[in-house]
């Protein structure tokens, strides 16, 4: 792990070493700065030689000088270092996400990873600052400035070594208790994420039942959560400040009673007395921007720890070596599948499947809500992986399969339709990046899609909002068909994805595929009948078991789930008719 995060300073490791190196050189001059001012006090003022005090005036202020750029360089440095590291840190979970299978995002929740990305990475980025800036400040602050103090005057020296211990313990004390609070606000802030994603993505819902009060009840319920427990852990920090004042005034009190003393007594001189307060405010200061940055890092902790489990999950689903190139063919076996999103441990949608598909046929997937029609498919591409037997594809068992050939063969149109912000163009060129405009028209005029886009005043370079919120349902749906085809797919799977547009498009776009991809093995999970009625074969879907498989007319003979089916919808279109 260590490894993987010294990595993320990749480019910036000079930046990461400058920094505390002008760190270094300018706590030097912040050292030499008090031996200058005592000097000039106990040689200059107390002799009454004005040469020596603007000869040492002169040197006093250009150390002052030398110490302001050499603390410039060093901000400038830890700065350029803590954000690129943050940079390269938040590019290196984004590209482990993108490996992630449906199963581990599922785990960890979309919300909870943008969260890390972000707040977390941002945490980190502050800890790293302080460390390769302050951390190097304080301890070389403190070490020369108590080696100083012991040669000024051994017998004050010793009132730092009483105060020091005190303020140590109370430190250790106050992250101890703080840390777990912070672990759980970084947990609230996944949730309060969710609870304004979902309120956002749903708002035309939410307004349509009027339910504002009810979603800003749940956001005040997460948001009073994050302020109870912040709270909480600020009043454990606020400590912090009055234990760091109490040892400073005490030290102070001490050395000037001290001091005072030994002054009277002629075996102390104003400028030592005046450069070993400077030094006790050195080192004490630099004790108080120590516990800042334990806070900080009492802080980060937790969101380190969360984006080590980003970057320590093993994927589950790794190429293995030698895996097969481009599909053999486009035919399609499920043996004896089991599957559960939480494989066997969850409990199981999908049990015992036994299905052959030869390439080249339409396959029609009918059944209730929950029936396993969408996780049937969902295996195909290998976005889950079974508990339980296995998927062939051209004989090969996907998992044999190389990942992205696997799916460069199989085009997928989800029951949810995801269009991006961009023209109709950049959408449609997810399916062939380098496709020509030639291949996006007639993609388009097989989904039944050219015509609402030519209707547009700007055409194919329509831009699409965030979302395709400015596009109907319809328009979506055949938009992410025509997507699909621009891969030319061996197999094409449509789940539900015609359900948005009438009867009469959704049987042009079926007659375009049997006509145009005659080779391509189409799969069509459809809630209407009339959607698969024409297939090679249907496949009748219950309860996570495939109840009956056959053609149109086979079923209606043999399966009382599927006539069942034709029978409700049938006859609610005659008495549609009729009225």
């Amino acid at each position: 792990m260590v490894k993987t995060w010294a990595r993320c300073v990749g480019q910036y490791k000079r930046e990461t070493l400058l920094a505390p190196l002008f760190v270094a050189l300018e706590v030097i001059m912040d050292i030499i700065i008090p031996l200058l001012m005592a000097e000039m006090i106990d040689s200059g003022i107390t002799g009454g030689s004005m040469p020596w005090i603007l000869k040492m005036g002169i040197v006093l202020v250009l150390s002052c000088l030398f110490s302001l750029l050499f603390g410039i360089l060093s901000g400038r440095f830890a700065a350029r270092a803590s954000a690129g590291f943050a940079k390269n840190l938040r590019k290196t979970m984004y590209y482990k996400i993108q490996g992630f299978s449906f199963s581990t995002i599922d785990k960890f929740s979309s919300t909870s990873l943008v969260t890390r990305l972000t707040t977390d990475v941002t945490n980190v980025q502050n800890a790293f600052q302080m460390v390769i800036r302050t951390c190097a400040r304080a301890p070389l602050m403190i070490i020369f400035s108590v080696i100083m103090v012991f040669r000024i005057n051994t017998q004050l020296a010793w009132v730092f070594a009483a105060v020091i211990p005190l303020l140590a313990v109370g430190l250790i004390i106050i992250m101890t208790k703080a840390t777990p609070i912070f672990t759980r606000v970084f947990r609230l802030y996944d949730k309060l994420n969710t609870v304004v994603q979902e309120n956002l993505r749903g708002v035309r819902v939410v307004k349509s039942y009027v339910r504002e009060d009810h979603e800003t009840g749940k956001f005040e319920t997460v948001s009073g959560d994050i302020y109870g427990n912040s709270v909480r852990a600020e009043k454990i920090l606020a400590f912090n400040s009055p234990l760091m004042q109490f040892c400073m005034y005490a030290c102070t009190l001490l050395i000037c009673w001290f001091g005072a003393q030994l002054i009277v007594g002629g075996s102390f001189t104003t400028g030592q007395l005046m450069s070993l307060l400077t030094y006790a405010t050195q080192i004490l200061i630099s004790l108080m921007m120590l516990s800042m940055v334990f806070v900080m890092i009492t802080m980060s902790r937790a969101s380190a720890s969360r984006i080590s489990e980003v970057l320590n999950e093993t994927g589950d689903m790794e190429n293995k070596d030698g895996a097969a190139g481009e599909l053999a063919d486009s035919s399609i076996r499920f043996s004896n599948v089991d599957f559960g999103y939480r494989g066997r441990e969850g409990k199981l949608c999908l049990r015992n499947v036994n299905l052959d598909i030869p390439a080249g046929q339409t396959v029609g997937i009918i059944g209730g809500t929950g029936s396993g029609k969408s996780s049937l498919v969902q295996l195909i591409p290998r976005l889950y992986d079974t508990a339980s037997g296995k998927v062939e594809i051209g004989g090969i068992d996907v998992r044999d399969y190389n990942l992205q050939s696997l799916r460069d063969g199989v085009a997928m149109v989800l029951q949810k339709n995801e269009l991006f912000s961009g023209t109709i163009k950049d959408n449609l060129r997810w399916g062939k990046k380098d496709a020509a405009d030639e291949e996006l028209e007639t993609a388009c005029r097989l989904a039944q899609a050219d015509g609402f886009i030519r209707s547009f005043p700007d055409g194919y370079d329509t831009w699409v909002e965030q979302g395709g919120s400015n596009l109907s349902g319809g328009q979506k749906q055949r938009l992410c068909i025509a997507r699909a085809l621009l891969k030319k797919p061996k197999i094409l799977i449509l789940d539900d994805s015609t359900s948005a547009v009438d009867t009469k498009t959704d049987a042009l776009i079926r007659a375009a595929f049997r006509e145009e991809l005659p080779d391509t093995t189409k799969i069509i999970i459809a809630q209407r009948v009339s959607s698969v009625q024409d297939a090679d074969q249907i496949i009748v879907m219950d309860n996570g078991q495939i109840s009956a498989a056959g053609t149109h007319e086979e079923l209606l003979k043999t399966s009382p789930v599927y006539r069942e089916v034709y029978e409700s919808q049938h006859k609610g279109g005659l008495s549609h008719e009729a009225a």
